[in-house]
């Protein structure tokens, strides 16, 4: 992606200043309506159902999916009918588009200046498509190195992919199987031992295989060291309470929920660049209540609805004006968690193009059964 990292720490330092909410709503046009919202599991609470249908007199149903190719498969299974909202990573938008199963937004009915500037802008690779926008950023957040305080043997000042395979953490390590994949991958790259740069992977199918073969090759030599695959949160955390990790590659809400409930867990992002993803709103080609599709954009895009979803994920809202609701909790988890150095090295996913995800899907299977 071309996102800026000081753009986009520029628009989050804007968003303190702008708390006040513009958001209105056409009472007429939630009569006799229902949402049905089709997102990640966790990111829609009881909280914010019942705030939006306060503000708004929309009844809303959510209806929690775990991973991005669950909700590819279920829309196509669909012809991208039963769902009104969804909520992929930009940089699988392209593949929506091709597989036609959403619809441009009618961008004149958003409520833009609810929304960080620099999430606009960075949204435009993959969230425009053919000169059309699908996409309306809704939140981000990171992949990178989470590991118990006191049992994993980690120098947080130099902090790399590659201290998941140190032979100390033998039977403790928690990694999702693609993702893993790629960390492995800016590990060998950093050290100059894969045949192609990383992103290089992502534009052809011959820099992909050359640098995957490399790549599965150090996975599986590693791969008795795996106390736990995981593809869903519920899974990422389970490997920590229950599974004996004491070190992963997981999302920044593992490590915030797990220290939420008192575990010494900590999250930082590794020299090579944590993994760092955008998320956001997409029509379905078939959604029923298009209307109520831009009644909830707008409610989330107020610094109200914004803090619930960050109290409730740990992941950083676009709305302006979230961040001066948070908790002091939660304020602390991000500055721990990221220094300013390693918020301009954020290393964001690629357009991932369906012959790509073809691939690495292969590439995985192969790595699981290995």
């Amino acid at each position: 992606m071309t996102l800026s990292r000081r753009q986009f720490l520029k628009g989050a330092s804007v968003a303190g200043v702008t708390a006040a909410s513009t958001f209105s709503i056409n009472k007429a046009v939630a009569a006799n309506k229902e949402l049905r919202i089709y997102a990640w599991a966790g990111y829609i609470t009881d909280e914010m159902l019942q705030d939006f249908k306060a503000k708004t007199g929309i009844n809303a149903t959510f209806t929690p999916y775990g991973t991005n190719d669950e909700l590819m498969n279920s829309l196509r299974a669909t012809d991208g009918t039963g769902f009104d909202i969804i909520m992929p990573t930009v940089d699988r938008v392209p593949g929506y588009v091709d597989f036609d199963l959403v619809q441009p937004l009618d961008t004149s009915r958003i409520n833009w200046d609810g929304c960080l500037d620099s999430a606009i802008s960075g949204s435009e690779v993959g969230g425009l498509v053919n000169g059309k926008r699908y996409f309306a950023p809704s939140d981000w957040g990171t992949e990178a190195i989470a590991y118990h305080k006191e049992y994993a043997k980690v120098d947080r000042s130099n902090l790399s992919y590659g201290d998941l395979w140190n032979p100390e953490h033998a039977d403790g390590v928690t990694v999702r199987g693609h993702s893993a994949l790629v960390g492995i991958g800016l590990w060998l790259e950093n050290m100059g031992k894969l045949p192609y740069p990383m992103l290089e992977s992502y534009k052809n199918e011959k820099a992909m295989r050359a640098n995957f073969d490399v790549i599965l090759k150090t996975a599986s030599e590693h791969k008795g060291m795996i106390a736990q695959f995981w593809s869903t949160e519920n899974e990422a955390q389970g490997a920590f309470r229950t599974n004996g990790a004491v070190i992963g590659q997981t999302w920044d809400s593992t490590a915030f929920k797990l220290q939420s409930e008192g575990e010494p867990i900590a999250y930082g992002a590794p020299k090579e660049g944590a993994l760092a993803w955008m998320e956001g709103f997409v029509m379905p080609k078939n959604a029923n209540n298009v209307d109520s599709v831009y009644e909830f954009i707008n409610w989330y895009y107020t610094p109200e609805a914004g803090a619930m979803f960050v109290k409730a994920t740990g992941y950083n809202s676009t709305a302006k004006g979230a961040d001066a609701l948070l908790p002091e909790a939660t304020k602390a988890f991000f500055q721990n968690s990221y220094t300013s150095d390693e918020l301009k090295n954020l290393w964001w996913w690629p357009i991932q193009e369906p012959w790509y995800v073809a691939l690495r899907n292969e590439y995985q299977d192969r790595y699981l059964s290995a």
